[in-house]
């Protein structure tokens, strides 16, 4: 429940700034009227997200054994390189967020008689991407560790990311975001390394994967994966008590590129993100 609600909440908080920013620099310039055209492209975004979430969960139902976890592989290794880029978008990007999508809105009022559908696409594109990422995200996560709680955590990230959207929007509410981006970051990094990790396991048990299967330790005894503890950290970080050496390679060798791509290049490059970190414009 605990990683469903931190995903839905960034990903669901990425999305609000975005479309936050796009509604205060139409206010600003004296396009209200185009508001609606927003609207339309964020209830466009969260149906196609829908939609594809659907049509994944129905069509892997229907897949024989080994197919189930093939697909829960593949879907696995998809949320861990969609989960990777969005941290390292956000990282990368934050800091002239505002500017970017300023000169876009700009270029797109400057196309002519279609402003409308460019104002739709790009809101739709940006609310789709993170819906998507989510979508992905989130199947992986409940086809390793179920949890009948899960889907009410992301319900609950995601009507808490719109309220502090919203919050940010109106000025009422001031955060540090680039800390909060840091650390969700962090902590998703961790959980994607456990979800790559039970992918790996899935091939091995589709039949595709047999090479690394000796196992380094057990620590059954101990934490068995049934306790309360062991179900927490199965569920948030993908634990097994006793790991096989390929799995226990890609999460290492995983979390090591993490921490190489998220180096401090230099003093510049790893300040905080000044814009948007607090509220919106």
């Amino acid at each position: 429940m605990l990683v469903a609600f931190l995903i839905m909440l960034r990903e669901g908080l990425e999305a609000a700034l975005i479309v936050g920013i796009i509604a205060s620099y139409l206010q600003r310039t004296g396009r209200r009227g185009w508001l609606p055209a927003v609207w339309i492209g964020i209830f466009l975004a969260m149906a196609l997200a829908l939609f594809v979430g659907a049509a994944l969960l129905f069509a892997s139902a229907a897949f024989p054994q080994r197919q189930q976890e093939l697909f829960e592989a593949l879907v696995g290794f998809l949320a861990v390189g969609m989960l990777s880029w969005m941290v390292l978008w956000m990282r990368h990007t934050a800091r002239h967020l505002k500017q970017h999508l300023a000169a876009a809105l700009e270029r797109s009022f400057r196309s002519g008689r279609h402003q409308s559908w460019a104002l739709i696409g790009m809101v739709l594109l940006a609310v789709a991407r993170e819906g998507l990422e989510s979508i992905f995200f989130l199947l992986a996560l409940f086809q390793q560790s179920p949890n009948p709680l899960a889907p009410l955590g992301a319900l609950l990230g995601l009507v808490t990311a719109g309220l502090v959207g919203f919050g940010l929007y109106r000025g009422a509410l001031r955060i540090p975001l680039g800390r909060f981006f840091r650390f969700t970051g962090l902590f998703l990094l961790l959980v994607a390394a456990g979800l790559l990790a039970g992918s790996m396991r899935a091939l091995h048990e589709a039949g595709l994967w047999n090479h690394g299967q000796q196992v380094l330790f057990d620590v059954s005894a101990v934490l068995p994966l049934d306790s309360p503890l062991g179900t927490l950290l199965a569920g948030i970080f993908g634990y097994q008590p006793a790991p096989t050496l390929s799995e226990a390679v890609v999460w290492l060798g995983y979390l090591a590129l993490a921490a190489w791509w998220l180096r401090p290049r230099s003093l510049t490059a790893s300040a905080p993100p000044t814009e948007p970190t607090s509220k919106l414009p």
